[in-house]
Formats: structure tokens, sequence, C-alpha cells
């Protein structure tokens, strides 16, 4: 299957986007048969990451496709910005279509203070923080889980030490590849070479 063929992840990324975040989770899905990432962002400019790396995006907000099969924000220092406005109808169109979504760090504090976390298990950062920022919005601390990423439903919740645990439960969610293999990328990256060759054997 050549690139055209392979279906469309998109991946949010603002302003000081947190560069580890996107790492794992990019190079995963594009070595895919299945899938390709494309960067999405809210200017056609150079974006830069909190580690200073330079990402020029795909798209804009504004000049999305129509069909694309999984959306992903990737946390940073900018989600309590007016700028992540932006990303509201985008997340509103995801969430209508009833695809793959996966926010991690920063990222889940906005989708709190935009009510997508009430009716789902999920993580952020920290519970506090979540619920100081999103305020009246965030109606469902029973659900809040201690955990480095949560999955329910089609939505994937992870803060932002979880890049590894966050791209494992979003290549699940998409199937992309075998559950074994999955496991066997998560162990080699999680454990290192070694330790996980001991226990991929």
């Amino acid at each position: 299957m050549n690139q055209t063929e392979k279906k469309e992840i998109l991946i949010v990324v603002l302003d000081e986007f947190a560069d580890w975040e996107l790492s794992y989770i990019a190079a995963f899905l594009n070595t895919t048969d299945k899938y390709i990432t494309k960067i999405v962002s809210v200017s056609e400019g150079v974006i830069k990451s909190i580690g200073g790396l330079s990402v020029l995006p795909n798209y804009t907000f504004r000049s999305i496709p129509e069909v694309f099969y999984g959306l992903i924000l990737i946390g940073g220092n900018s989600w309590r910005k007016s700028l992540n406005n932006n990303v509201i109808p985008i997340m509103e169109k995801a969430l209508t279509m009833d695809i793959p979504v996966g926010a991690i760090c920063d990222a889940t504090v906005f989708m709190g203070a935009n009510g997508w976390l009430n009716e789902i298990k999920h993580t952020s950062n920290d519970l506090n923080d979540l619920k100081t920022y999103a305020k009246d919005n965030y109606q469902n601390e029973k659900n809040y889980v201690l955990e480095q990423a949560v999955s329910d439903g089609k939505i994937v919740t992870a803060n932002g030490t979880a890049s590894l645990e966050f791209a494992k439960e979003i290549l699940e969610l998409l199937e992309a590849y075998p559950k074994e293999h999955i496991n066997q990328l998560y162990n080699f990256h999680k454990l290192g070479y070694y330790e996980a060759k001991k226990v991929n054997s």
C-alpha cells in the first residue's frame, strides 16, 4: 500500500508543543501499512516545540480533509491560550464521526474545559489542576483514573510522562498492528532492548 492509500491520522500541535509526546505515536503509525500521520496547526508557518524542533504542518484547521481516521492532540504550553479555540470544531467533527481521539498532557485539560471528559473514564496530569482550570465544565471527578494512560470507548487520555503508554493505547484502538506486535514495541522501548528480549522471547 502506498502512502496515498494510507488512512490519515491528524495530529494537532500548537506552538511550544511537547515533542516527546509526539515522537512514539507518529513513528509507530507511520511505519504501519494502514496509516499515515498528518500534522495540523493554526497556521501554515513553522511550529516550534518545547525542545526547539521546527515542524511544518500539513494542514491548518481550515484546510483539513473531510475524511480522516483519528485525531490526536499533543500537549504543550499553548492549550490554555485563546488560540486553542481553533481546535474545537475539528474535535467536534471527530467526535461526531466516532473515530479514535487521543489527548495527552495539557490537551486533556483542554478537553475537560470543553466538557468532553464528563462521560468517560480519563486521566490528566493532575486532578486538582484539571478541576481548577476547567471549572464547572468538568463534572466527572469520580471517573478520574490514576493511570499513565486511560482508554474509554474511542477516547484515550494520558499524562505528560506517558508518551509510550499513550502510543500503545492508540495503536490498539486503531488496530494498527497485531496486539502481540504492539506489546513487543511497547516493551522494547519501555524496558530497554535486553530486558524486553527476555520478556518477548
